[in-house]
């Protein structure tokens, strides 16, 4: 097994996305590592932001930067030449899809091309972990785990927009970057993911916890729909894998990987509210009849198969312990009041034992 943080630590890493929720948990856990990062985002999207609660501005060499901005983003990696690119940074909610559909297209489609244009000026070997998402994948909403040779779609403007980069990806490595010796580039397909820090808006537990922290009833939509519940650990951890293995094997150069959750995860809504409880004193929900205005898919599921074969990469959590890490972590940050702790941090560190014991 790579000990990741002796395989990370003095390397020079480039993050798009550091900001937001997956990216500012990829830093943290980068930082850590004692890696040196250079962060690019185009702004500290929610409030409040996870990156600013972890104060990790003062923390790597931080970047306000818009994606669709080429030029820029040239500068910034021919400057830097970083030993790995983890490209995150998407315009990443379905329902803002449809609302700015433009944006969303320039943003994942567009700034994907613009970091594949990009590496033209690294002038040493880098390695590229592109991450889209599992909707990229044509929803024929079947029971079957998508693998990643299935038909690539989208419905919705975010999920098009995913697919369409992915497209973009295959197109450059096959026409430009596969006989380059000094790049090797890998895709990660994860699926949504949950866990403290995440403050977006019409997402369950942030809900859960925005609105139980002041004692309020959380409105539940669809108390009886399943989801595979993942942290955003697992994702994470999934990423850092396929970058040490890219480095490692010139055989999976290319390759896309699902990084999906367990099967015995997939749960109903109700069930996550029930398991939160036990960690948090005062819950109170009502149900309401759900009247989406904006397609959303039923069921998806991922089969990472590939990903345990040839990167050893599963997921290690339980359902209960995913709940449950997240849950500490908001009760945490709201009801401890000056008490607080770095939770992430601790979380990581749990997380970093869980991989020698169970991984």
């Amino acid at each position: 097994m790579v000990q990741l943080n002796k395989f990370f630590k003095n390397k020079r890493i480039l993050i798009t996305g550091h900001t937001g929720f997956k990216g500012s948990w990829l830093t943290a856990w980068l930082v850590k590592m004692q890696a040196k990062v250079t962060g690019v985002s185009l702004s500290n999207h929610s409030i409040p932001s996870h990156f600013s609660y972890l104060n990790l501005k003062n923390k790597v060499d931080h970047k306000l930067l818009d994606i669709r901005d080429k030029k820029k983003l040239e500068n910034i990696i021919k400057k830097k030449q970083p030993d790995f690119i983890f490209h995150l940074a998407a315009q990443a909610l379905v329902t803002e899809s449809y609302k700015n559909p433009r944006f969303t297209f320039e943003t994942n489609t567009l700034g994907t091309l613009n970091i594949l244009e990009s590496l033209r000026y690294i002038n040493k070997k880098c390695v590229v972990v592109i991450i889209t998402s599992d909707k990229v994948y044509k929803n024929f909403e079947v029971e079957k785990g998508y693998t990643e040779n299935d038909i690539l779609g989208g419905y919705d403007p975010y999920s098009a927009s995913k697919a369409s980069a992915e497209l973009v990806i295959q197109s450059y490595i096959k026409s430009f970057y596969s006989k380059n010796k000094k790049l090797r580039i890998g895709i990660a397909r994860a699926g949504n993911v949950l866990g403290g820090g995440d403050w977006s808006l019409n997402r369950l537990i942030p809900d859960c916890v925005k609105s139980w922290s002041k004692n309020r009833s959380v409105l539940i939509r669809n108390p009886s729909s399943t989801r595979p519940w993942q942290h955003v650990l697992e994702a994470v951890h999934g990423y850092l894998i396929l970058a040490t293995k890219l480095k490692k094997e010139e055989k999976i150069n290319g390759h896309a990987f699902n990084f999906g959750p367990n099967t015995k995860n997939v749960k109903k809504v109700l069930e996550v509210i029930k398991l939160m409880k036990k960690n948090w004193k005062k819950v109170r929900f009502k149900i309401i009849s759900n009247k989406n205005l904006y397609h959303e898919s039923k069921l998806l599921k991922l089969n990472s198969n590939k990903a345990l074969k040839k990167l050893n990469w599963k997921c290690l959590l339980s359902f209960e312990e995913t709940i449950n890490m997240v849950t500490s972590w908001y009760r945490n940050f709201y009801l401890n009041g000056k008490k607080k702790t770095n939770y992430t941090t601790l979380q990581i560190s749990q997380f970093e034992k869980l991989i020698k014991k169970r991984g």
